[in-house]
Order: structure tokens, then C-alpha cells, then sequence
């Protein structure tokens, strides 16, 4: 994992252009954003305030700012990575969602942490991004990061889809399913995990691909290395969906095309906690026990 250290000690701060993202249908996280607002320029720095929902705005801002602070659950953290990819900019996540396996601070700690991180005692996590692009006709439609996962899938019908599927242009398998993941090691803990696909550790730069409900075809996940591009063509009678961090939707039609590779950009994450929090974190989130062995 590439990581860097902070710790200069300075008063003056670590990150001087703050952006913070609050949660629209979530009116604590709007409070909380103006009281973070208040905290981080009486530390002095200056901060900017914005819906996690208004990508335009988000989109101008980023060029200028240092690090952005989401109030949300995880929707809200792989939201804010797609919009700053290629900008690198250092994201720290305040849970105000459910699960949170990629958001740093508790609500309850966010004063204490976030003068942590502006004297610069902290280190940034990297984690890989897919790069997709779709195409119809060798036309491309659609490109797009995403943090998490791809998924192409039978959308509202009941009838499977045939994904053709090739790795670095060799023919692998035909998958006759009601849909197929494509996931980084940070989505291995989200729906490629539901899915029965094995959970891999953040700083890993692999795809997963991850069938859904497979019929007669290949159940297993397999494991690809960072470097690999994968074709998927389509074969459907039906309208077919491609999903981008189940947060976006495009609708996909028969004979097109998804060409994934690991993207130039990464998402960078700001961590306050040890570099073995991976494991706590998996332990408590998924309410699995611990068993402390002396």
C-alpha cells in the first residue's frame, strides 16, 4: 500500500482549503456541517460547503481545494471519489450512515479527529478504481470510475443475460447468469461479498469478477491481476443495466460492449487509525466475533 505521513508538527495546518459535503435528506449532517465549518476556521483554515448531491458544484470546487470531508455513510465517500478522481484529493469520511467500512471518524469524535488531521497526524490510504467504458458499434457511449464495482445485470426482467467474457483478449467464459460483478479490493466487502466473492484487503490492485446466480456456468469468483483489461459482450432479448457503484444506472442493449481496466486514478483516504484497522474494522462491521487469544 502507498501510504504518506503528516506529521510536521507546524501550526499552521495541514489541509487550508476544506471542503465539506453534508448529507441532503440527513438534517444532522447539515448541522454538523456548519459547526465543522465554525472548527476548521478557528484552526485556520478556510472551508466550503456544498450538497453531497450537487456534482456540478463539487466538480468546480475540487481544482481548489486540499481535502474534503464527507458527513454521510460510505454512499456519500464513493460519491465524493469518483468526483475528485484525477485530482487527488485526500478524502476523510464522517460516519453518519449504517455499516461504514470506508469512513474514518464516529460523529461523536469529529472534533478531536479533525484537529488530529489538520496538525497533520494522519497517513493517506490509496485504494485502486476501475476505469469503464461502453461501447455500441465500436462507438463509445460512456466511460466512468468507480470505487467499488461494476455490474452488469438482467435489470428489471427475469431472464438471464449471456456476458462474453474476455481477459487481455483471450477468451475466458460465458457467463448465463442474472448478472456478473466486477470489483476492486474495496468493493470486496460490499455486493461482490453478498455475491459469495472472497474479501480481499484494501492496498490489493486486483479485480474480482463475481457471477450472479449463475446458470449452468462458471459459480466461482476469480481473481485477476491490476494490469488486465476485461472485454464483457452482451447478449440479451431484453434491456440490460450497467451499474456504477449501485449508485448510477446506464441501460445496456444486445451486442454492446464493457471495456474495464484499473483506472489512472485512485481514491485517497485520509486515516487517523493504525494501518491494521482493515480487520478490526471487518470484525465489527460484519458483527463477527473476536475471540481474544492470550
Amino acid at each position: 500500500m502507498h501510504t504518506s505521513e503528516n506529521n510536521t508538527g507546524s501550526s499552521t495546518p495541514a489541509f487550508r482549503r476544506i471542503g465539506l459535503l453534508y448529507h441532503p435528506k440527513l438534517t444532522e449532517s447539515r448541522v454538523m456541517a456548519a459547526e465543522i465549518l465554525e472548527f476548521v476556521e478557528s484552526l485556520g483554515a478556510s472551508a466550503w460547503v456544498s450538497s453531497s448531491w450537487d456534482d456540478a458544484s463539487i466538480r468546480e470546487q475540487v481544482p481548489h481545494l486540499d481535502l474534503l470531508i464527507t458527513l454521510g455513510g460510505d454512499g456519500s465517500l464513493l460519491r465524493a471519489a469518483r468526483l475528485t478522481a484525477g485530482y487527488g484529493v485526500p478524502i476523510l469520511g464522517i460516519n453518519m450512515g449504517r455499516l461504514g467500512f470506508l469512513v474514518e471518524i464516529q460523529p461523536a469524535e469529529w472534533r478531536p479527529s479533525i484537529r488530529q488531521t489538520l496538525e497533520g497526524r494522519y497517513w493517506i490510504e490509496e485504494r485502486m478504481m476501475l476505469h469503464a467504458e461502453h461501447r455500441r458499434r465500436e462507438v463509445q457511449l460512456h466511460t466512468c470510475e468507480a470505487l467499488n464495482e461494476i455490474v452488469v445485470s438482467r435489470g428489471r426482467m427475469a431472464r438471464v443475460v449471456r456476458l462474453h467474457t474476455y481477459i487481455d483478449g483471450g477468451f475466458l467464459t460465458t457467463y448465463t447468469a442474472d448478472g456478473l460483478i466486477i470489483a476492486t479490493a474495496t468493493g470486496s466487502t460490499a455486493y461482490a461479498l453478498a455475491a459469495g466473492g472472497p474479501i480481499l484487503p484494501p492496498e490489493m490492485r486486483n479485480f474480482l469478477l463475481v457471477p450472479l446466480a449463475p446458470h449452468l456456468s462458471l459459480e466461482r469468483a476469480i481473481v485477476l491481476s491490476r494490469g488486465v483489461t476485461v472485454r464483457v459482450q452482451i447478449e440479451t432479448d431484453h434491456t440490460a443495466i450497467m451499474t456504477v457503484d449501485g449508485q448510477i444506472e446506464i441501460e445496456v442493449a444486445n451486442g454492446d460492449e464493457l471495456i474495464l481496466t484499473a483506472s489512472p486514478s485512485v481514491g485517497r483516504f485520509v486515516r487517523l487509525q493504525e494501518r491494521n484497522y482493515f480487520y478490526r474494522t471487518l470484525m465489527q462491521r460484519l458483527g463477527w466475533p473476536q475471540t481474544h487469544r492470550r
